[in-house]
């Protein structure tokens, strides 16, 4: 063994040394626009070398991606952009245009009418309460029960006491309901019914035909028919039922049940022809 490392056998290439002269050593990239021959392979034919001689596709699939042949790809269809539904969304969609919630800002668009036929209930209804009670109680220096059932049978009115208790109910209970726009059809024709019949008995108490006697009648029998085809408005208890904004058939129902009850009311308690005159 010597200390010395293991030569090869091999011999080592003679070391070139670098000719030093005036000039530098010529360089390929000293002339870059020179122009670089043409390789050719073993069968004669020239070598690819730029992506067009080559038939490279520009849009290289990435890594791990499977790729089609253009020739059997299938044609794309246009399609429409679908929106992205987001499961994290916890607001409701706003409602479309044209539903019910635009249909019914058009029946908030009143202006005064509820205003007015708050003021045709009042009047109606306050005159009605104050005569009622008269007959009833005897109040605002009325003549009271028996006062009143004496004038009804001088009147010509039958049962008497039947008679003095339907006028008195129909007035105070239907005034007061309709004060407060409460079961305003019903009330409304309880009063239609009571003040048709007091129009036909004062009309019979005159000779003839006349409208000055009757005159004050006719204008409450026109306010209570009214106010049975246009309702009590929004400021009334009945301001959630139909027949308060929108009356439509079941108050046209109303008013020929009044009327009605005012014929069969006035043949069945009194009768005769009020057009002629009960006394002639």
């Amino acid at each position: 063994m010597t200390d010395k490392p293991n030569e090869s056998s091999e011999p080592t290439p003679p070391r070139t040394q670098p000719v030093v002269s005036g000039q530098a050593a010529p360089s390929p990239y000293d002339s870059p626009t020179g122009e670089i021959p043409v390789v050719k392979s073993g069968a004669g034919e020239n070598v690819p070398r730029t992506e067009d001689e080559l038939g490279l596709d520009p849009e290289v699939p990435g890594v791990g991606e499977r790729t089609e042949p253009i020739a059997n790809r299938p044609a794309e269809e246009p399609t429409e952009p679908v929106t992205p539904a987001y499961a994290f969304a916890s607001i409701p969609p706003a409602p479309a245009a044209g539903e019910g919630g635009l249909r019914r800002r058009g029946d908030y668009r009143r202006g005064t009418l509820d205003l007015g036929l708050l003021g045709l209930r009042l009047v109606v209804g306050l005159t009605f309460l104050y005569h009622g009670l008269q007959k009833l109680a005897g109040w605002f220096h009325g003549p009271g029960l028996d006062q009143t059932r004496a004038m009804l049978e001088q009147g010509g009115w039958k049962h008497g006491e039947l008679s003095t208790a339907m006028l008195s109910v129909a007035e105070v209970g239907g005034g007061a309901l309709i004060v407060l726009g409460l079961a305003t059809p019903l009330a409304a024709g309880a009063v239609l019914a009571s003040i048709t019949d007091a129009w036909l008995w004062k009309q019979g108490m005159a000779p003839g035909f006349q409208y000055k006697p009757v005159e004050l009648e006719s204008i409450l029998v026109g306010l209570a028919a009214t106010l049975i085809l246009t309702g009590p408005g929004r400021l009334s208890f009945d301001r959630n039922r139909g027949w308060a904004t929108r009356p439509m058939w079941g108050s046209v129902t109303a008013l020929v049940l009044a009327l009605i009850a005012a014929a069969a009311s006035w043949i069945y308690l009194h009768g005769g022809n009020p057009f002629t005159g009960f006394f002639d």
